[in-house]
């Protein structure tokens, strides 16, 4: 296992804590590891609570569960950053190595607070592999 002292989380790790979906073990560690100090952009919210809208809509999530884990999110001890200070960066960051501005803004406040994005999404990495974005892969932290 990896131990991080910070790292921001991203959607991809957060709503594995919700919906049970390869690496969602690595997720609830993550979470739950007392010495990692975990950021996010206060667009994780947002996010996470579209991916739980999506999956009452598709796949017969209630929507009560949906409410509920929205809710628990709020409860993580999760250092919010203000979305709208990291915008200007990121869209550099976006237009740079072809990623959603969305995604940039959690590669910038990685850089911001110095410390790895980690993710599940690996198209992201693949996208920021080689560049000076500190970016690691959720599985790889229990591996």
């Amino acid at each position: 296992m990896i131990l991080l002292a910070k790292c921001v989380v991203d959607a991809s790790v957060g709503i594995k804590l919700f919906v049970e979906e390869e690496l969602s073990e690595a997720a609830e560690w993550l979470v739950a590891e007392p010495v990692t100090r975990r950021y996010v952009p206060d667009l994780f919210f947002i996010e996470c609570a579209n991916v739980l809208w999506k999956y009452v809509l598709r796949h017969g999530y209630r929507p009560e569960d949906a409410r509920r884990n929205l809710s628990l999110l709020y409860d993580l001890s999760l250092d919010s950053i203000a979305a709208a200070t990291l915008v200007p960066e990121a869209m550099k960051i976006a237009l740079a190595h072809s990623i959603s501005v969305y995604d940039a803004c959690y590669v910038a406040a990685a850089d911001l607070v110095e410390a790895p994005l980690v993710t599940a999404d690996e198209r992201l990495i693949k996208r920021l592999e080689g560049t000076k974005h500190q970016v690691c892969f959720l599985g790889s932290l229990i591996a």
